[in-house]
Order: structure tokens, then C-alpha cells, then sequence
């Protein structure tokens, strides 16, 4: 459990701005308030997730110099203060599995982790050779969950999968896209093979998953990874300067982010949420959004009138 000022303080001394600004009356009334944590089950073995995780694309794809190192490191400090659990990376990312695992042999006591990445190449041996060199580059000893990333030669890595999840070497296998071409077929590979996740874009703007992935992924059992929850940013173009509605208090949000968040939140198939950012300020104001109320059908509703309003 954690109340509202707890959340403000995890960012003290590094917000200049009102990122995480609430009116008087909302945080008198929270200080006494503890927002529980919110967090949803993998539905293949029933373990409770936080719902909000990290990613890392282009954010963590830095130069291993001591002020990039600095900067990351309290933006995962801040995640773990948060109580995120979830990190998710890519050999597609560049540096972003090196710069996490960096962080982590710094920390003198690391918080549990529920270390994600990808295979992103094709044939066997190379993507076998690609999740080993990923385990030693994130610094894990094996992945929690291990997924096929934008469908990438998917037959081929998902027998490796398969068998090594039977052997112990991975806890959840998973397929990703990022592409709103490819969902017909990753809707197939969901319908014929026995996924633990399935990672793709949603959020307020783009609900194209709403008509049939996230539905899919509800009757099959297979729990969700959102990426792309603020449509790249585009988002906060829209919201800029705009006043919070009445609704964000009642959801406990004290910023836009933290109304698209829980937005995404309001779909029951959602398990996890992956923002990606290396500013300390917006990873705390992300990690509010890991406590707290969940909007409703209808509050959700209303959350896309107040949108499409803007």
C-alpha cells in the first residue's frame, strides 16, 4: 500500500515541473488514503503482475559514460520505488539490454525482477545464440519470459521456446508486433499455439485492439503487454496546457499520463503496461498510475468523450 504523498516524494528534488501536481483539497484528502497496488494476474499460471512496467526501447540504447549511467540508474530506482517488476527489452534495441544490465551489478541489492526480452533473428542456432548472449547483457541468470519479437522467423524460435520453457530455461514464452499490419497473423499464431503473452500497441487514441486482440487474448487465456500506451508522445500534443478533468481525481490521477494509463487499465485483458522513458521525472509520474482506482466500462466512456473533446 501507498498513499499519494509517498508517491510525490519518491520524485522530490527532481520534478521542476507540475508533472505530478494535484489540487490542495485532493491531497489533503489522499494523505490519509492508502492507494493499493494495483497488479493482475498471467492467466497460463495465475502470478500477480504490477501493472505497470518498463520498457526500454531507444530509451536505455545509450553510451555507457557515467551521466547516461547516472540518469538511468534513477530512473530505475525510481520503477522499483514505484514497486514496477516487469523490464522488457529487445537485442533490437541497441544498447538497451547492456545499459539494464549495468544498472543492475550496480545495485547493491536489486528488487525482484521479472526480466523480459526478446528473439529478434532468424534460424535456430542464431536465436539461441541471440537469448543467451541477452541473458548475459541484461545480467540475468534466466528470462521470466522470453518473446518473438515482430513475428521474426516465429515457427523456428517458437519450437526453441517450447522446449526450453520445458527445460526450465525460460518461465513464459511470448510474440510481439508493433505493427497494426500484423495482426491477422498474430491473432493465427494466437489461436494455434500455447502463448503465455502477447505484446502489442494500445492506448486511448489507437483502440484498434480493442475489436478483436484484446478480446482474443481474454478467451485464450494470454496475458497482455501494452506498448506504445502514449502513441509515442503524440498524446501529450493534444492534452498540452489542457486542464485534468473532474474524473482524474476520482481515478486517482494527478496527471494526462496517468488518465491514458489508466485508460489502458480500464480493459480487463490488459496485464501489463510498458512505458518507455529515461526521465526520471516521467518514471515517477508513470509509476502513480501502479496504485489506486481503475476505471469502469462506463467511466472509460467518458475518459474517450473527454479525449475526442480535446
Amino acid at each position: 500500500m501507498i498513499n499519494r504523498r509517498q508517491v510525490l516524494q519518491m520524485s522530490a528534488g527532481l520534478l521542476a515541473s507540475s508533472a505530478l501536481r494535484v489540487s490542495a483539497a485532493t491531497d489533503t484528502a489522499s494523505d490519509a488514503v492508502d492507494l493499493p497496488l494495483i497488479q493482475r494476474p498471467i492467466p497460463s499460471s495465475g502470478e500477480l503482475l504490477p501493472v505497470m512496467g518498463m520498457g526500454t526501447s531507444r530509451t536505455f540504447d545509450t553510451s555507457a559514460d557515467p551521466e547516461s549511467l547516472a540518469n538511468l540508474s534513477q530512473v530505475m530506482e525510481l520503477f522499483f520505488t514505484g514497486k514496477g517488476k516487469v523490464i522488457d527489452s529487445s537485442p533490437m534495441y541497441g544498447n538497451a539490454e547492456t545499459r539494464v544490465g549495468d544498472v543492475l551489478r550496480a545495485m547493491e541489492n536489486p528488487p525482484p525482477l521479472f526480466a523480459a526480452t526478446k528473439v529478434w533473428t532468424s534460424g535456430k542456432e542464431r536465436g539461441i545464440a541471440q537469448m543467451e548472449e541477452s541473458a548475459r547483457r541484461m545480467d540475468v541468470k534466466a528470462f521470466d519470459l522470453i518473446s518473438i519479437h515482430n513475428l521474426k522467423d516465429w515457427q523456428t524460435q517458437l519450437e526453441t521456446l517450447k522446449q526450453w520453457k520445458e527445460e526450465g530455461k525460460v518461465r513464459y514464452i511470448g510474440i510481439t508486433t508493433s505493427h497494426g499490419r500484423d495482426h491477422s497473423e498474430l491473432m493465427e499464431v494466437m489461436r494455434s499455439e500455447p502463448l503465455d503473452f502477447v505484446q502489442f500497441s494500445y492506448n486511448i487514441e489507437n483502440r484498434e485492439a480493442e475489436k478483436a486482440l484484446l478480446p482474443l487474448a481474454q478467451d485464450r487465456g494470454i496475458a497482455t503487454m501494452i506498448n506504445r500506451p502514449y502513441q509515442r508522445g503524440a498524446l501529450f500534443g493534444k492534452s498540452h496546457d489542457k486542464p485534468l478533468p473532474a474524473l482524474a481525481a476520482e481515478l486517482d490521477c494527478a496527471s494526462w499520463g496517468q488518465f491514458f494509463l489508466k485508460y489502458i487499465l480500464g480493459h480487463p485483458a490488459v496485464n501489463v503496461i510498458i512505458p518507455a522513458t529515461a526521465s526520471p521525472s516521467h518514471m515517477a509520474d508513470n509509476m502513480f498510475a501502479n496504485f489506486g482506482r481503475v476505471p469502469d466500462k462506463s467511466q472509460c466512456e467518458e475518459m474517450l468523450r473527454i479525449f475526442e473533446a480535446l
